[in-house]
């Protein structure tokens, strides 16, 4: 399980936005070998489903709309229902049953979708379903996820992620989201990035012998299970560990940053979260996954110089404090290295794995050996376009100890996880470093220590406000004239009482922008004092803008 938003979720949240084997590790994929997977193609539509109503016991086989290879059931009363499933190949014969409610959780931001969701289960290629429950349950329905034509082949692609970041153990070979997604599955929002604490560690209840050739494919499949039929904005997890060891990029973003998913419900903005690909209620991962587990949990962590060991305090988001068993804004000790069921309410990563953390916490530690962190800040709460301010941090071992000398690189956000140097520049004894910026439009920021030990800070959001001057023109009629810089299209121009300047004005007009420049006037004014406002919303490029405030009087 894992698939927990962030539904609403606001602290650090930016504007922006193969080894071993798995033939011991359990049961087997529920009915289709790769070889397969071509006949499980429906073109465009790759989710469908069929409505049942109320369940009490078995369903009859339930046709699905074409042939898929991954199912999931919705229903909407009672949570606390046990519903499984199995699944029909084309060949007659059915799978084993499988958990079908063990509960995902809403969507991204406002996404959210009425109902209860089970997890889903990878069925390998079928054409039916059947579904039981131990009770009556209510508003049932089916989805099923086909294959579309990048996971219908073995991806040749297997492009290492980048950057490579000297940070703990050594950054692992991170398979590149291309290697599963092929340019197809396309997140349906740009990622936005919070800051992390700390690691959650899932599962994601798929049965657990599919083959190194399918991985591509069940990646897919769950992509769009999450986005088509939940409503997430891409695939939850930020990484994804096969039972082969091969560690593969999850939700876009970029490996090196503090991308929020939608895996721990009230902790996303705070977390990184990585899902082995399995069911491991009963049985452990692979050796060769949890040694993929400890090596990539030691990079990421020293990478944003956080500690492997001991515990976090984090913030219970309280808009997504429904998922935890703790009230909403509560404080929160958590394991640096928690299991999802240590922060909300859910069985995962299963019991069996679950067991294993408190035996990987140490071997992390161990594995991580130095690591360094890397701060970035500004003394100043609001900046005007074209001004410049000063951007400045520490860069110190996470024991304290300041590294001098050392190259930090200063790194503005362009694109979808396309960082670029902007300047260079050494620190000091004391470890500080400091860049001058000259700012026209918001940006992220952060500070790089590229070589060992490699460190990231958070991304730091520049919120800059255009400049905007108001004058007075004339004063019967009153008329006032304007600039904006950086241009917008629209300017409010608001008339307060003298002493006011909050609240409903006593008049304002909606004037538009020319080339940087507007008017507007007033008409009738009584006798009196004012106040005058010029102001510009929001957008893509800036913060909301205002002018000084001009005083005026009437006689």
């Amino acid at each position: 399980m894992g698939e927990t938003p962030g539904n609403g979720e606001t602290p650090h949240v930016t504007r922006r936005t193969l080894l071993g084997g798995a033939a011991a590790v359990g049961a087997a994929t529920l009915i289709g070998p790769a070889a397969g997977l071509a006949e499980a193609r429906q073109g465009s539509r790759l989710v469908s489903s069929r409505w049942i109503g109320s369940l009490s016991g078995t369903s009859a086989a339930i046709l699905a709309p074409g042939r898929f290879v991954l199912a999931g059931v919705e229903w909407s009363a009672p949570p606390r229902a046990t519903i499984e499933l199995r699944a029909r190949a084309p060949s007659g014969s059915w799978s084993h049953w499988v958990p079908a409610s063990v509960l995902g959780h809403d969507a991204d931001g406002a996404n959210r979708r009425a109902g209860l969701f089970g997890e889903p289960a990878w069925t390998g290629v079928a054409d039916a379903v059947q579904v039981r429950s131990n009770r009556l349950v209510d508003g049932v329905r089916v989805h099923f996820v086909a294959l579309g034509a990048q996971a219908v082949r073995a991806t040749s692609v297997r492009a290492l992620a980048t950057p490579v970041l000297d940070a703990g153990p050594g950054q692992p070979p991170i398979l590149a989201r291309e290697a599963w997604a092929g340019g197809q599955a396309r997140p349906v929002h740009a990622p936005t990035y919070g800051t992390i604490d700390l690691a959650f560690v899932h599962h994601t209840v798929n049965p657990n012998g599919y083959s190194a050739a399918e991985v591509p494919a069940l990646l897919v499949s769950i992509f769009n299970y999450h986005v088509h039929v939940r409503g997430f904005w891409d695939i939850a997890y930020n990484f994804i560990i096969d039972l082969y060891g091969g560690i593969w990029e999850g939700r876009a973003g970029g490996i090196d940053m503090p991308v929020i998913g939608a895996h721990a419900g009230a902790y996303n903005a705070e977390s990184t979260g990585v899902a082995v690909l399995g069911d491991f209620m009963n049985v452990v991962p692979s050796a060769a996954a949890i040694a993929s587990l400890e090596r990539l949990l030691a990079w990421k962590l020293s990478l944003h110089g956080v500690l492997t060991e001991g515990r976090a305090t984090v913030v219970v988001d309280p808009k997504s404090a429904y998922y935890t068993p703790f009230p909403p804004g509560a404080h929160v000790s958590l394991p640096r290295i928690a299991g999802h069921r240590d922060g909300d309410s859910t069985d995962c990563p299963g019991n069996a794995f679950y067991g294993q953390l408190p035996a990987i916490r140490p071997r992390v530690t161990s594995l991580a050996g130095t690591a360094a962190r890397i701060t970035a800040g500004t003394p100043r709460a609001r900046l005007t376009g074209g001004g410049t301010v000063t951007v400045s941090g520490r860069l110190a071992l996470l024991s304290g100890a300041p590294i001098a000398g050392a190259l930090v690189e200063f790194q503005q956000l362009r694109g979808v996880g396309t960082p670029a140097t902007l300047a260079t520049t050494q620190t000091a004894v004391d470890g500080s470093w400091s860049v001058p910026v000259t700012v026209t439009e918001d940006a992220l920021v952060r500070g790089l220590h590229r070589s060992h030990p490699a460190a990231v800070s958070d991304w730091l959001d520049l919120a800059v406000a255009p400049a905007i001057t108001l004058a007075v023109a004339s004063i019967a009629p009153l008329r006032v004239t304007g600039t904006i810089s950086p241009a917008k299209r629209r300017a409010t121009v608001a008339l307060y009482p003298a002493r006011r300047t909050t609240g409903k004005p006593i008049a304002s007009k909606l004037v538009r922008v020319v080339a940087g420049n507007f008017a507007a006037g007033f008409a009738s004014v009584r006798p009196g004092n004012y106040v005058l406002i010029a102001r510009s919303a929001a957008d893509q490029l800036n913060a909301a803008g205002a002018s000084a405030h001009v005083p005026v009087t009437i006689s």
